[in-house]
């Protein structure tokens, strides 16, 4: 997953950073298959019945990106970075929303028809974990990194290392670090 893998892929970044239109939309679909994979691994953690699928977390997180006048994007690297970092901060947004009084507070919604296990955590620990990784971004920016790709996204830790360009071993390493140093931090 380095930029020498997609020099055409590269090319694009390079005269979308410069401000060329065209070359933003030129991107999407170079990339549209994985980040559509990465959404997809992201949204299997969320209730049934959600508004938001993978696709439309992959077009958001997209139109975050090259919304901008210029693409602020230096390689591949940190483009899937920045959209594992825009896929987080739409994630969190709405577990904001849904906090709020006018959306229920801390009301779940039950399907009646069906018996179904929940694996999204409730948004208030979802907000605890942003105020820790922001803890942890401070303390150690690539072990931030390997939570919001591994969490948020659903990355492998071998693609995770291809994204960093850190060994499998480092990885793995980190995450554990991370995830006890979370826990921790969490009260948990």
């Amino acid at each position: 997953m380095t930029d020498t893998a997609n020099p055409k892929m590269t090319q694009i970044l390079q005269a979308a950073r410069a401000g060329d239109r065209a070359a933003a939309s030129q991107l999407l679909p170079l990339v549209y298959d994985e980040l559509r994979k990465l959404a997809h691994a992201r949204m299997r953690r969320q209730k049934p019945g959600q508004t938001l699928d993978p696709t439309a977390l992959v077009h958001e997180a997209y139109l975050r990106l090259v919304g901008k006048k210029s693409l602020p994007i230096k390689s591949r690297k940190h483009f899937f970075f920045a959209a594992a970092r825009a896929m987080h901060d739409i994630l969190v947004e709405r577990a904001r929303s849904k906090a709020g009084p006018k959306r229920g507070g801390g009301r779940q919604r039950v399907e009646l028809t069906d018996a179904v296990a929940i694996n999204e955590p409730p948004p208030e620990e979802v907000l605890a974990l942003r105020q820790a990784l922001e803890e942890l971004e401070m303390e150690d920016p690539v072990k931030a990194q390997i939570v919001q790709l591994r969490y948020f996204t659903g990355m492998s830790m071998h693609e995770i290392a291809q994204v960093l360009e850190l060994s499998e071993r480092t990885v793995q390493r980190h995450w554990r670090f991370s995830k006890a140093w979370l826990k921790k931090l969490m009260g948990k």
